[in-house]
This record gives C-alpha cells, sequence and structure tokens, in this order.
C-alpha cells in the first residue's frame, strides 16, 4: 500500500474521492434532497460520469449491463424512501445472474432512522434476500473502509450486488482519508489432486458432456473452455447464462439445455455417463426437463461458489474454485499426464442428435419472429454485437436464433425474468462499450415497463437499436394459457401505445415493418444513424416458442 498523506474531507467529498481511487468512472442513477451533496461534488468532479436514467429500477438493470460487458463492478446512486425502494427489483436480478452492482442509497439522519421519517425505509431489511451484503453508515468515519468493503464483497468469489445505506449527515460530517486504498478480489484455492481426480473421472468414461453455465463468463474462462473441451474432444452444452462461451458453429456444441433449449442439447444429458459441471445454478427451468435422476449418475460439480455444491443436484466429486484456474490446471496436468482423449464415437454420435431439433412453423403469412430475428443476425453477426433482450418469447426466440460466438454478448435475465430489463442494460451496455451501437430485442408487453428509458437514450445519444416483436399480447403468458388453460387468454391481450410515436416524441428516429420486404432496408436504416433507432415489428400473434 502507497503511503500519501492523509486528508480531511466532508462526508460527500469521501464518497466521490473513494469511487475515483476504486476505478469508479461511472455512474447511474437519480438525485433526490438526502444525496444532494454527493450529487454537488459529482459536479465539481468530472472524472467520474453519471447517467441519469427515469427510473431507480432502470439505473440498476443499466449498471447491471455496464457490469456485464466491461467485467467492472457497476455503481447505483439514489435517494432514500421510494427512491432506494425502486432499486429492489434491479437488486434481485444481479443477485440471481450474479454480476457486481453496488447500490449507494441515500438514508434520513442518523437520529431519524427507524422513527418513519419522511422518505424512509428499511433498505438494509428490505434487501437481505437479494443482496451479497449490505451496510449501513452512520458516522463519515466508517465511511471509507465500508466503501472498500462493499466492491470488495461485490467483486469477490460469486459476484453480487451489495447496498450501502448512507445517513444523510455523514455528508456534512467531517473525518480523515486515507488516499491510498485498495482490495484484493478473493477466490477460493482449490486442491490439486481433486483436478486429477476429476480428470481422470472424465477421460475413463464413455459418454462424458460438459454443461458451461453462466460462471464461465465471470471467470473469463471461455478460451480456457474451448481449449479443453479440444483437448478432450468432449461434447458441450450451455445453460442460457452462457451463451457465447463456446463458439455455436463449432462441431463440439450441441445447444442450450432447459425446458426452451434445444432437443440435442436435453438428450445428450439424458446419454451421457457423467455430466462435468462448470459454474451452472441447474435451476429448476432445466431440472424440470430431466426425470429418474437422470442428471444424477455421475455429476462432477465445479463452482466459486461452495454453497451451490449439492444444492440441486449431489454431486459425485465436487469442486470449489475459479473456473479460469481450475480449467488452466487441468489443460496443464492433461497435457503432462497420461491420459486419453474421448472416443470419437461419441461426438459422432452426439452430431447426430443434432437432427432432432425441431424447427418453427410459420402459422399464417404475418411476419414471424424467428425470421425477424434471423434477419438482424444476419445482417450484424459480422459486427458481432452485444444484443439485451427484455423477458418473453422473443428472449427466446433470440437464445435459440442468434448464434454467439463470444462470452459477455447476450445480455438477459435469466434468474428473476424481469420484464423492463433489457432497455437500460442496453443502455449500460452501450455506455461501457464507450457508445458502440448494443442491439435490445423487446416484446411490446416488456417494453412499456420501461420505455421511459428512450429519454435517456436520448440525452445521451447511445446508440442502442431498439427492435419491437409486437404481438399485441403478453405472448409467453399467453402461450401457456393456450397450453394449460384451453385457451382462455385471461388479462393477456393488451393495447399499446403507437411505438413510433412514442419514439419520435422523445426525438428518437422510429419505423415500422409489416411484411418481410420491409426488413433489410430498416436494418440498413437503423444502423446507419449514430443514435438510438427503434424500429417496430408486427408479427403473427399466436406464434409460440
Amino acid at each position: 500500500m502507497l503511503n500519501t498523506e492523509i486528508k480531511t474531507l466532508t462526508g460527500a467529498q469521501i464518497v466521490v474521492e473513494t469511487l475515483k481511487k476504486l476505478g469508479v468512472d461511472t455512474i447511474f442513477g437519480y438525485p433526490g434532497g438526502i444525496v444532494l451533496n454527493v450529487y454537488d461534488e459529482l459536479y465539481k468532479h468530472r472524472e467520474i460520469k453519471h447517467y441519469l436514467v427515469r427510473h431507480e429500477q432502470s439505473a440498476v438493470h443499466a449498471a447491471e449491463g455496464y457490469a456485464r460487458v466491461s467485467g467492472k463492478c457497476g455503481v447505483v446512486l439514489v435517494t432514500s424512501g421510494p427512491g432506494a425502494a425502486n432499486t429492489v427489483s434491479g437488486i434481485a436480478n444481479a443477485y440471481l445472474d450474479g454480476y457486481p452492482v453496488v447500490v449507494l442509497t441515500g438514508q434520513v439522519f442518523a437520529p431519524l432512522i427507524g422513527k418513519d421519517a419522511f422518505q424512509e425505509v428499511n433498505i438494509i431489511d428490505m434487501t437481505k434476500s437479494c443482496t451479497k451484503a449490505n451496510f449501513q453508515v452512520r458516522e463519515a468515519k466508517n465511511l471509507e473502509k465500508t466503501l472498500i468493503e462493499a466492491f470488495h464483497t461485490a467483486m469477490s468469489g460469486k459476484q453480487g450486488p451489495v447496498v450501502v445505506d448512507l445517513a444523510k449527515n455523514i455528508f456534512t460530517e467531517t473525518t480523515e482519508f486515507e488516499p491510498s486504498i485498495s482490495y484484493n478480489i478473493d477466490k477460493p484455492v482449490f486442491e490439486k489432486a481433486d483436478v486429477k481426480s476429476v480428470l481422470k473421472e472424465i477421460c475413463f468414461a464413455k459418454r462424458p458432456v460438459i454443461v458451461a453455465g453462466g460462471g464461465i463468463v465471470q471467470a473469463d474462462a471461455y478460451k480456457e473452455l474451448r481449449e479443453f473441451v479440444k483437448l478432450l474432444n468432449i461434447p458441450v452444452v450451455n445453460t442460457m447464462m452462457a451463451l457465447g462461451t463456446y463458439p455455436q458453429e463449432d462441431e463440439n456444441y450441441l445447444g442450450m439445455i432447459g425446458i426452451f433449449g434445444q432437443i440435442s442439447a436435453n438428450q445428450l444429458l439424458r446419454e451421457s455417463d457423467l455430466i462435468f459441471s462448470i459454474g451452472a445454478r441447474f435451476n429448476d427451468r432445466i431440472t424440470c426437463c430431466f426425470q429418474n435422476g437422470e442428471l444424477e449418475r455421475k455429476f462432477i460439480q465445479l463452482d466459486i461458489n461452495e454453497s451451490e455444491i449439492s444444492r440441486i443436484i449431489p454431486a459425485a466429486i465436487p469442486l470449489v474454485g475459479d473456473a479460469k484456474a481450475v480449467l488452466q490446471d487441468m489443460i496443464e496436468e492433461f497435457k503432462k499426464g497420461n491420459y486419453s482423449r474421448v472416443s470419437s464415437e461419441w461426438l459422432d454420435e452426439a452430431k447426430k442428435l443434432k437432427e432432432k431439433n425441431s424447427k418453427p412453423k410459420k402459422l399464417s403469412n404475418l411476419l414471424h419472429s424467428y425470421e425477424v430475428i434471423r434477419y438482424i443476425y444476419d445482417f450484424t453477426k459480422n459486427m458481432e454485437p452485444v444484443v439485451a433482450t427484455e423477458v418473453g418469447q422473443h428472449q427466446l426466440w433470440t437464445a435459440q436464433n442468434f448464434k454467439f460466438s463470444a462470452p459477455r454478448k447476450f445480455l438477459t435475465s435469466g434468474g428473476s425474468g424481469t420484464m423492463g430489463f433489457g432497455l437500460p442494460a442496453a443502455e449500460g451496455a452501450s455506455v461501457a462499450l464507450g457508445r458502440k451501437p448494443v442491439i435490445c430485442i423487446s416484446g411490446d408487453g416488456s417494453l412499456q415497463m420501461n420505455f421511459h428509458e428512450l429519454a435517456t437514450c436520448k440525452d445521451y445519444n447511445l446508440p442502442v437499436k431498439v427492435f419491437v416483436l409486437n404481438n399485441g399480447y403478453l405472448g409467453m403468458v399467453r402461450q401457456l394459457q393456450q397450453k394449460f388453460c384451453g385457451g382462455r387468454f385471461s388479462e393477456t391481450k393488451i393495447s399499446n401505445p403507437d411505438f413510433v410515436k412514442l419514439a419520435e416524441s422523445y426525438g428518437i428516429f422510429a419505423i415500422r415493418v409489416q411484411t418481410e420486404s420491409e426488413i433489410l432496408p430498416a436494418l440498413e436504416k437503423a444502423f446507419t444513424i449514430d443514435g438510438p433507432v427503434l424500429v417496430d415489428f408486427i408479427i403473427e400473434p399466436m406464434e409460440v416458442v
């Protein structure tokens, strides 16, 4: 640690100076009276760029989008009471999908806490179940060390959100500030003997398969995954959160598992005799596809979070560690040890399973979502764009039809399924990429959860290309009603604004597409404009995933 002169600063100054020393250059937020002093300090320090969103939930989604693309910690600043309460859905989303966000919430004066003061909520108790940790700072002397601990917690182990609740009095209090600050990201240490045991089991198996989960993304282990797969000649499948960690055009890739995954991927797991899970949670959207212990025959689980081991599926061999470090060690051990590659016959059998994958069907002469998404993919694949989605049918059509070949390119709400995630997440991603174009694929229902973020896109001229798949329904729920409720579509047919006029009212170029011949000209126009664009695709309302 460097030796530097200790300064005496106000709490508001310490917030900004600590964030600067921690490498923060971007904040997403919404001001209020409680955090007035912090916003005043931000005004004086232009090293940190603040992005004004239109709702506090959007601030957290934008910060998560920023974190997902950059690998850095996202930062949010909001006021107390409803400002803090509005962040909870975003915090829960980041928690379930495992991305680092530090949320700074204002709080009433310390002596008033717990006395139902104006705009007071107990954000600490509200977020205990959906944060890695939360802290309340009532004295300025505790501020610097708490902020450092918050970032350390958010970035270490399985990443996730942390809330720091800041009482108003600390912003004007003065205390000593130590400019020389640092923290190290903690990673669990794994046993070398365990690596050898796992490698022996995999090489001994006749029909092994790798399930690559979102932990591959957080560990930045996609290069090691690809080398390991090719070295051992093993088939690999992804969870939705890991799409892009393995090239989808490669022969070893068999698809996405789960209820809306590919038949080939799910069948591969059923026919395997060993599953090597790397950073995958195996939640109910996956396990519901498998019966009678089909996933338990020999389940080897690698996860950075020890509490995930055997939580859903009993692990025959558990391995707690960072995916990148463990895979590097396994590659080194395989190269120097006496191990055999998996038989090519198993991969040949696996590849034949792709023939079983279902193909989408056209129900009418209207545009269909899968067609639109394939056009978008073909038009943009050389750009290798980041694609964010909202939640619903369009999300799954994107996962099924967009072929991602790199990590941190597909931003979607996996664990929480939060409608309203996609547009602000796309904003955050564009900021992280230095204002590069980012695609947001949305349904007409989801877009109305956070469409006000079009204003943020316009204010900062963020080149977010919003593609609305407009079917006039809450499509995913309607599909479930069609299957389980005898076609009784209760409260799922929705009225929509004119999305073109809505975008234009924000000063954003927009266009409507109703025929296949209009798709390419619309895409060409969207990507020639340096700024946000909305394209409203009118699609077949009864299409199903």
